[in-house]
């Protein structure tokens, strides 16, 4: 195995909000793919600025409330309808008036699961260690700095243009990220 550190981007390091803001509306706009923010606060209109889709999360969500509502459907029926089935006072053996909270938890249940799980594949959770953790600055990312850092595998990644580029962006402090 090589003990060689391969580089995987450049970071930049901005002083306020407004002008990592103004840079990833930049970055987007000269067209890279690969590239990501980090900053120690949630920075309002960032997703817009980096030109991010809308996540989908919702559709796991959605998915595990349906199938929440149905599996207390199906559970509620074959309980009182096929496996026990007692009249009481007359009522039918099933009726969906009766089970309605066991659906409704069920479905809330597996919709807060279908979230976390959604979460978790979109985000690719647990990631227990990146690249940009051996810049020896990053930790002031939770603290008081804001960082962009463009990678290599980017198509449009080139060192000293991509350098260049980030310096007339307003970037105060570049370096190179190894992997």
């Amino acid at each position: 195995m090589s003990s060689e550190k391969s580089t995987f981007g450049l970071i930049a390091t901005f002083d306020e909000a407004p002008e990592i803001y103004e840079a990833a509306k930049k970055v987007r706009d000269a067209g890279f793919k690969k590239w990501d923010v980090f900053t120690p606060y949630p920075v309002h209109g960032m997703d817009d600025a980096m030109g991010l889709n809308r996540s989908r999360v919702p559709r796991f969500t959605l998915v595990g409330g349906i199938s929440g509502f149905c599996i207390g459907i199906l559970l509620t029926w074959y309980m009182n309808s096929y496996d026990y089935p007692l009249i009481v006072g007359g009522k039918p053996y099933w009726n969906p008036v009766y089970p309605f909270p066991v659906m409704y938890e069920l479905t809330i249940l597996l919709a807060a699961f279908g979230t976390l799980g959604g979460m978790f594949i979109t985000n690719l959770l647990p990631q227990h260690y990146h690249p940009v953790f051996n810049y020896e600055k990053f930790y002031q990312s939770s603290d008081d700095r804001f960082m962009l850092v463009i990678e290599c595998e980017d198509p449009n990644f080139e060192a000293e243009k991509t350098r260049s580029f980030l310096n007339t962006i307003g970037a105060k402090e570049i370096a190179e990220v190894e992997s």
